[in-house]
Formats: C-alpha cells, structure tokens, sequence
C-alpha cells in the first residue's frame, strides 16, 4: 500500500462531530485525529460535542440548534487557524454528520463533507427519508457506510445519494451501523479522499 500523502489546499482542518448516542471522544473520531495527525503533513482536527452532551441531556438536540452550533464551532475552528470555512472539512458519524450537511446546504461554506454511517431514515422505517437537504449539497461528499446498515441500505444510498449536485465519493465496507472494528478502514478511506481534494469550495453553486 502507498503511504498516504497529505491533502493539498484548500483544506487547513477538518471538523468532526459524533452520532447521537457517543461523544466528541468516541474512539472512531479519535482514530480519524490520529491519522491525520500522523500524515507528513498533519491535518488540524476539531471533534466536538453538541449542546445536549455538554449540558448532560440524553436527547439529541433538534436540527435548528445542533446546525447552529456547527456553524459557530466551525467559524471559531477557522478562526483559530487563520482561514475561513471553505478550506474546512466538516462531518462526522450518522447524526453528527448529518448535522453537518445540514448546516453546508443550508448556506456554511466548507472545503467539503464527510458523511460515516449516514442515518437516510430510522431502522425500519424507510419511508422517513431524511433527504430533503441533500439537492442542496454542491461541495465534495465522501460517504463511508456498512454494507447492513438498517439506517441506510447500500441501493437507498445509491438511490438518494444521486440527488447531491456536488461530486459524490462512496466506500462500502462490511458491517453495520457502528462499522465495528472498522476504525482503520475508515480512516483509510478518509485520508485518501482529502488526498483528492483539488480546490476551496463553498456551501452553494458559484454564480
């Protein structure tokens, strides 16, 4: 395998948020600041909770607050790095990454989106499609997902993924929701995608 290089502008940090039920600490997150943090040249990573975590609530916060606070811990991660938005990477693991989309269609420029184990709709219940975001999404997308994931099958991903306008990069690999014992893979994925980045895009089509 060939050593993976670090990714060329326009990406100066990338920042990940986790599912609902994990924190900023959960151990797939971590693995993705450690991989980045070992390329010749180290990535800057922000992993960071949202609200109802850092208040000691259970309940996920609604889509309103949790897309705020992506917004402002982004705008303050660039800020620490001397940049804006557009050369940032936002994502993380199902709730957090869609979080993170959501915020990106709704108007936040970002270098691109990371999307691990994204929740199309609830386990058994395909018809609560959380889609209706996605025709907004114009900048680049990994999404790296398990082949049995009950949030969103490999041909529903097929299928709604076709509706981002913005370039679309798939991984598949075994498992499900949690991807377990999948850490390396995924982090795999990750690096050789930033890898692949070619310039600063932002939350919507240039005009």
């Amino acid at each position: 395998m060939n050593t993976p290089t670090a990714p060329t502008a326009p990406v100066a940090g990338v920042l990940l948020t986790p599912g609902a039920g994990a924190s900023r600490d959960h151990h797939s997150l971590v693995a993705v600041e450690e991989a980045l943090a070992a390329l010749p040249t180290p990535v800057p990573v922000r992993r960071v909770d949202f609200p109802y975590r850092l208040a000691g609530r259970r309940m996920p916060d609604r889509p309103p607050v949790a897309v705020g606070h992506v917004r402002a811990e982004a705008e303050a991660f660039a800020q620490e790095l001397g940049t804006t938005t557009d050369r940032i990477v936002l994502g993380g693991r199902s709730y957090g990454g869609r979080m993170c989309s959501m915020a990106v269609a709704e108007g936040l420029p970002a270098a691109g989106l990371v999307l691990v184990s994204y929740p199309l709709h609830p386990p058994g219940k395909p018809e609560r499609l959380r889609t209706e975001h996605l025709p907004d999404l114009h900048v680049p997308t990994l999404v790296v997902s398990g082949r049995t994931d009950p949030f969103a099958t490999p041909d529903e991903l097929t299928e709604h993924l076709a509706s981002i306008p913005g370039p679309v990069t798939r991984v598949e690999l075994p498992g499900a929701h949690d991807l377990r014992n999948q850490d390396g893979a995924v982090c795999e994925a990750i690096v050789a995608w930033l890898g692949g980045l070619d310039g600063p895009r932002s939350g919507a089509p240039s005009r």
